[in-house]
C-alpha cells in the first residue's frame, strides 16, 4: 500500500505537457527561418522585375519592347543598341555633366550637413532645439510649394541655364543635417568635453574627432545625395536649357518625339545611367547599411 510518505512530492512530479511548453515559434526555428528567407527572396524578385524588364528592353528592337505577351529573352540580342546610343546623342557629355553635378552637390551637402549637425548636437546655445525643429520642419514642405519662387530668384540673379542654380539650391539639405545629428548624438559628449579641456577648438573637435568617428553616416549621406542628384529630372529640366549642359536624365528626352518614342534607346540609356549607381553602392554598401542602422540610435 502506498503511503503519503512514499508519494512523490510536488517538486519531484514531472511537469505536465512538457512537450507543449514554449511559444510556437520557439519550437520550429528552422521553419520560421525558411519562411523568412522565402519572403525576402520573393520581395527581392518583385523589386528586380522592373530592372529585368529594362535590361531586356535595351536588347530588343523598338517594335518588340511593348509587345504582349512580354518576351523576357528576345530571339535576337541587339547589343548594337549600346553602340548606337553613343552615336545618336552626346552620351559622354550627358554622363559627364551628371557626374559633375552629383559629385559637387554631394560634397557640399556632406560638408554643410555634417558641420551644421555638429552645432545642433554638441554645441550648446540658446534656442538650439527650437531652431533645429524649425529647420527640420522644412522637410514637410513640398518642393512644388516653393518651386516658382526659387526659379524667380535664380532668374533675377541671372543664374538660370547654369550649374550654379542647381548647386546653390541643393548644397544645403535638412535631411542631411538630421541624419548626421542623429549619428552624432550616439557619440559620447565626454569626448568633446575632454577635447575642450585639452584646448582643442570647436573646429578641431569637428575635424579631428567627429568626422573620423562618423564615417558610416557620412557614407550613407553621400550615397543618398549622389543617387538623388544623379536621378534628378525636374531640377535640370527647369533650370538648364542648353543641350551641352544637359544631364543624362534630360538627354534621354532626345528619344521622345511628339507622336512616338524610341523605347529601346530610352531603356538602353537607362541601363547606362544605372551602372554608376550600382558600382557606387557595391563599394559603399557596408558603410551605407551601418550608417542607416545606427543613425537613429542614441547611447
Amino acid at each position: 500500500m502506498t503511503t503519503l510518505r512514499d508519494a512523490p512530492s510536488a517538486t519531484e512530479r514531472p511537469p505536465r505537457h512538457a512537450g507543449n511548453t514554449g511559444s510556437p515559434g520557439s519550437r520550429h526555428p528552422a521553419a520560421r527561418r525558411t519562411l523568412a528567407y522565402l519572403g525576402l527572396v520573393t520581395v527581392t524578385l518583385l523589386t528586380l522585375v522592373p530592372f529585368g524588364w529594362m535590361l531586356s528592353a535595351s536588347l530588343k528592337r523598338d517594335s518588340e519592347v511593348l509587345a504582349i505577351p512580354i518576351q523576357w529573352i528576345p530571339d535576337e540580342l541587339r547589343w548594337s543598341n549600346f553602340v548606337e546610343i553613343w552615336e545618336r546623342v552626346p552620351m559622354a557629355t550627358y554622363l559627364g555633366n551628371s557626374l559633375f553635378l552629383s559629385v559637387t552637390i554631394t560634397f557640399l551637402q556632406v560638408l554643410t550637413g555634417s558641420f551644421a549637425a555638429y552645432g545642433f548636437s554638441k554645441v550648446r546655445f540658446p534656442g538650439r532645439d527650437a531652431l533645429f525643429l524649425g529647420y527640420l520642419a522644412t522637410i514637410a514642405v513640398p518642393w512644388q510649394a516653393y518651386m516658382v519662387p526659387q526659379y524667380i530668384m535664380m532668374q533675377r540673379l541671372e543664374l538660370t541655364d547654369t550649374y550654379w542654380s542647381l548647386i546653390l539650391l541643393q548644397a544645403f539639405g535638412a535631411f542631411g543635417v538630421f541624419l548626421m545629428r542623429q549619428y552624432y548624438m550616439s557619440i559620447p559628449d565626454e569626448l568633446c568635453e575632454a577635447a575642450r579641456i585639452d584646448g582643442l577648438s570647436e573646429y578641431g573637435i569637428y575635424r579631428r574627432i567627429m568626422l573620423p568617428l562618423s564615417k558610416p553616416a557620412l557614407a550613407s549621406l553621400a550615397l543618398l545625395t549622389f543617387v538623388n542628384t544623379w536621378n534628378d529630372y525636374m531640377g535640370p529640366f527647369i533650370y538648364l536649357t542648353s543641350n551641352d549642359l544637359w544631364t543624362v536624365q534630360l538627354g534621354l528626352r532626345s528619344f521622345v518625339g511628339q507622336y512616338e518614342a524610341e523605347h529601346a534607346m530610352i531603356m538602353t540609356g537607362a541601363v547606362l545611367s544605372v551602372l554608376p549607381i550600382l558600382v557606387l553602392f557595391l563599394f559603399g554598401q557596408r558603410y551605407f547599411i551601418q550608417g542607416v542602422a545606427t543613425s537613429g540610435l542614441k547611447g
